[in-house]
C-alpha cells in the first residue's frame, strides 16, 4: 500500500487546520494572554524527581504526531501514532490518529475521525463520541499554542504562605489544570494537564446539577485508592466545596474531587463529569505525589487572568493594611473597633452568628493579657465575581508563644470597606 500525496494533503488540511485550530463556540473565548508556543508542553517532566513519572508524555507525543502531519511527513506520523496507541491503548485520540492516517492512504479525509453520516442510533452515538474527541483535540492543541506568558501567575494568587508548597489553578475555558511550585522567588509553573469538567459546564449551584464549581478551594484529603471504585482511577483529592462563600450564597452539593479515569479510558471528554475535575491517571499521579492536603489551594476559574506578580502587590499591600488594623484592635482588646471589622451576616462553623462569635473574640483577647498578637505564614487569595472576596489564612501567635491556632477568614468588600463574613480555626 502506497502513501497517496493527494490524500496526504487532504489530511494535512483537515486534521491540522479544520479539526485542530478551529475552537468550538462553547469554548472559544479566553483571557489567557497569547505567547509563543514552547518547544515542548510544560507538562513533560524535566527534573530528576519526575523522571520515573509519565505525566504529560502521551499528550506531548500526540502533538508530535500532529506536527509531523502538518509537515507532510505521513509515514513518520503513522509510525509514531501506532507506537503511541500501543503504549496507551485506551488513548482514543491516538487510536483516532492511526485510523485517519491509514484511511488517508485510500481516500480523502474530510475531517478528524472521518466516518459516514450517522444512520442509526449506534452510529449517532459514535458521531457524538467523535465530536467529543474533536473538541478534546482542539483543547489540547490550543493549550499548547497559547501558553501563559513567561513569569506570570493567575491573578487570584496575591500571596502564598511558605507552608503552601504548591498551588493549582484550573482554566475551564481551556480544559486545563496548571500546577505551580511555591519557591522563595515566587510561584513557578511546573506542569499543566488536560482536565475534564462537568457535563453541563461550570458554576455549580445545587446538588446534582452536573456542574463544576468556580472559586477558591483547598484540597482537604487524599483518598485511599483501595477504597475507590475503578471509575475514579488511581486516586482522588477532595476539595472543600461548598466553601464559606458558597454556603453564604445558598449553594448545595458535595463530593467534588480531583480524580483519575477508569481503566478503559485514558481521558474523559471536556464536558463529561458530574462536577468533579478529571485528569488522565499518569497526570493525576504527578499531582498525588506532589501536593499536600489542607495547604494546597485550588483556584477554579471560567478563564484565568495571567498577570505579572508585581502587578498584584498594590492590592496585597492595601489589604494587608486592613488586616493589620484588625490585628491591632484585637491586640488592644478594643471590642468596639474589632467588631467593626465583622459583617452583620457573619457566620462561623455550624452557622454560629456574630452574636455568639463575640464571646469567642472576647475570650481570645483576654487570653492575650496585653501581649502583641502576631500573624504568621499569611496567605491571600482573591476571588472576584459579582463580589470581591479575600480568602486569608494565617497562624495566630501571641508574643512569647511558640505556636498558635491556624485560622482562615473570608472577607468581602462592601463599598470601600472590607468585612469578615466567616472566621474559623482550621489547624
Amino acid at each position: 500500500m502506497h502513501w497517496n500525496p493527494r490524500s496526504r494533503q487532504t489530511l494535512v488540511g483537515v486534521l491540522v487546520w479544520a479539526a485542530l485550530l478551529q475552537t468550538p463556540p462553547a469554548l472559544s473565548q479566553t483571557n489567557v494572554a497569547r505567547g509563543p508556543a514552547p518547544p515542548a508542553p510544560a507538562s513533560v517532566p524535566t527534573s530528576a524527581a519526575g523522571s520515573n513519572l509519565r505525566d504529560g508524555q502521551a499528550e506531548a507525543r500526540l502533538l508530535a504526531v500532529y506536527k509531523l502531519i502538518a509537515e507532510g511527513r505521513g509515514r513518520e506520523a503513522l509510525k509514531q501514532a501506532e507506537s503511541l496507541a500501543s503504549d496507551y491503548p485506551n488513548f482514543q485520540l491516538a487510536q483516532l490518529a492511526v485510523g485517519d492516517l491509514l484511511t488517508a492512504r485510500t481516500r480523502p479525509i474530510r475531517r478528524l475521525g472521518d466516518l459516514p453520516e450517522p444512520d442509526s442510533a449506534r452510529s449517532i452515538q459514535a458521531a457524538t463520541t467523535l465530536e467529543e474527541l474533536r473538541t478534546e483535540s482542539r483543547q489540547r492543541v490550543d493549550a499548547q499554542r497559547s501558553r501563559p506568558p513567561a513569569h506570570t501567575i493567575p491573578a487570584q494568587f496575591l500571596e502564598l504562605s511558605p507552608r503552601s508548597r504548591h498551588a493549582i489553578a484550573i482554566d475551564a475555558s481551556r480544559s486545563r489544570l496548571y500546577l505551580f511550585e511555591n519557591t522563595p522567588a515566587g510561584l513557578r509553573l511546573v506542569a499543566d494537564y488536560y482536565a475534564s469538567v462537568g457535563k453541563l459546564g461550570i458554576e455549580k449551584t445545587v446538588e446534582g446539577d452536573q456542574r463544576t464549581p468556580l472559586g477558591v478551594y483547598f484540597i482537604t484529603s487524599r483518598l485511599d485508592p483501595a477504597t475507590l471504585k475503578d471509575f475514579y482511577g488511581i486516586g482522588a483529592l477532595p476539595i472543600n466545596y461548598p466553601n464559606p462563600l458558597d454556603l453564604s450564597r445558598g449553594k448545595t452539593g458535595s463530593g467534588i474531587w480531583l480524580h483519575g479515569t477508569p481503566p478503559d479510558q485514558f481521558a474523559r471528554a471536556p464536558l463529561a463529569t458530574d462536577g468533579c475535575l478529571v485528569l488522565a491517571n499518569p497526570d493525576l499521579e504527578r499531582i498525588l505525589r506532589t501536593v499536600e492536603p489542607r495547604s494546597t489551594p485550588v483556584v477554579i476559574a471560567r478563564q484565568l487572568q495571567w498577570v505579572a506578580p508585581h502587578s498584584v502587590q498594590a492590592d496585597r499591600k492595601a489589604f494587608e493594611a486592613v488586616l493589620t488594623a484588625w490585628r491591632s484592635a484585637k491586640t488592644e482588646g478594643d471590642m468596639k473597633r474589632l467588631l467593626g471589622f465583622y459583617a452583620p451576616d457573619f457566620q462561623s462553623y455550624r452557622k454560629k452568628p456574630l452574636s455568639e462569635w463575640t464571646s469567642v473574640l472576647q475570650a481570645e483577647t483576654r487570653a492575650l493579657r496585653g501581649r502583641e498578637l502576631h500573624l504568621k505564614d499569611k496567605s491571600y487569595l482573591r476571588w472576584t465575581d459579582s463580589a470581591d472576596t479575600m480568602v486569608v489564612t494565617f497562624g495566630e501567635v501571641a508574643e512569647g508563644a511558640r505556636t498558635g491556632p491556624v485560622k482562615r477568614q473570608y472577607w468581602t468588600r462592601r463599598g470601600q470597606q472590607w468585612q469578615i463574613f466567616f472566621e474559623g480555626v482550621i489547624g
